[in-house]
């Protein structure tokens, strides 16, 4: 008997890791139905899935009732948005997709039997005081801040998906995603490398928040969405850290895309962000225990090829 085809449900299929996703599953022969309210995704992203007879878009906001007809035997819940101009601009369903959606997609994925996986974020350690971030480590978060809408949302989607898990005995994943870059970024998300590479292209000076001494770590998308489907088909239930732990001061990162584009632009320097993090560094032990994973995309190679996607794309808005 032939095998039956795998269905998986993408939310926030439109958006830059969503989009990857369903790449990944139709190259892994599964049916993926993709969802998404376009409040922060294009459907550029995702056009050249369309001719594919294994990809169907939904075209729904995971904050309202869903549902799938059919078998679903993966979902992954990807839906939110995940720059700090886009979570300050729409708090309110910021927290709500964090909240109402993640109960929702529980809600469906115990119906159909489905395993779940969350799209958690390094942000659940806000400013953290432990460094590198392990999976032990609680977190550093103002609940109240401007960037808590996300922290905290993310941080509920936790709790619930893991409630889930010990009352009801739903099959759950959860992925901490740390800085992740690559093509289908949006050049205006407000994110460090979009900025700078923009600035750079546009022969504009580099803005760097406060003195440029904070640090980030960052993933090239091929990576990081390896690592994800690993933890989706590995049994481990408790939170994995996925994110290259090669660490870089932002002011390295200014200077390196400077480099990188061949321009000649001075870096200027604005007042830091109210509870921006100064260090961000995964702690990928697990992952690499558990996984068998971690990265394999240096940052020269990895931005070479997100510099060639930016440009394409402000050669066609011209």
């Amino acid at each position: 008997m032939e095998k039956e085809q795998r269905r998986v449900l993408i939310t926030g299929a439109a958006g830059f890791l969503g989009s990857h996703l369903c790449d990944r599953f139709i190259k892994e022969g599964c049916k993926v139905i993709g969802m998404d309210n376009l409040s922060t995704g294009s459907m550029k992203n995702i056009e050249h899935l369309f001719p594919v007879k294994d990809f169907e878009f939904y075209f729904h906001d995971v904050t309202k009732f869903v549902h799938v007809p059919g078998k679903l035997d993966y979902i992954l819940h990807f839906a939110s948005p995940a720059s700090p101009i886009d979570y300050l601009k729409i708090p309110i369903q910021t927290l709500k997709v964090g909240s109402l959606g993640t109960h929702n997609l529980l809600g469906l994925a115990k119906e159909k039997k489905s395993r779940f996986l969350i799209a958690s974020t390094s942000e659940i350690y806000g400013d953290p005081s432990v460094h590198p971030q392990n999976e032990e480590y609680w977190g550093n978060v103002n609940p109240i801040g401007p960037r808590g809408v996300y922290d905290e949302a993310k941080r509920f989607m936790e709790a619930i998906t893991m409630a889930y898990h010990t009352y009801h005995g739903l099959d759950t994943r959860i992925a901490r995603i740390f800085n992740t870059y690559g093509p289908r970024m949006r050049l205006n998300d407000g994110r460090a490398l979009p900025a700078f590479i923009g600035q750079a292209i546009r022969g504009e000076d580099i803005t760097v928040f406060g003195d440029g001494s904070q640090t980030r770590s960052f993933c090239y998308v091929n990576d990081l969405i390896e690592g994800i489907y690993r933890l989706l088909m590995s049994d481990y239930v408790y939170p994995i850290n996925i994110g290259n732990p090669d660490e870089i001061t932002i002011k390295e990162f200014a200077e390196e895309i400077i480099k990188l584009t061949g321009t000649k632009q001075k870096i200027v320097y604005q007042e830091l962000p109210i509870d921006d993090p100064k260090q961000r560094q995964p702690d990928i032990t697990k992952a690499k225990e558990i996984l068998g994973w971690s990265p394999k995309v240096s940052r020269a190679e990895g931005l070479k090829i997100t510099y060639e996607f930016f440009k394409k794309v402000l050669l066609e808005q011209k």
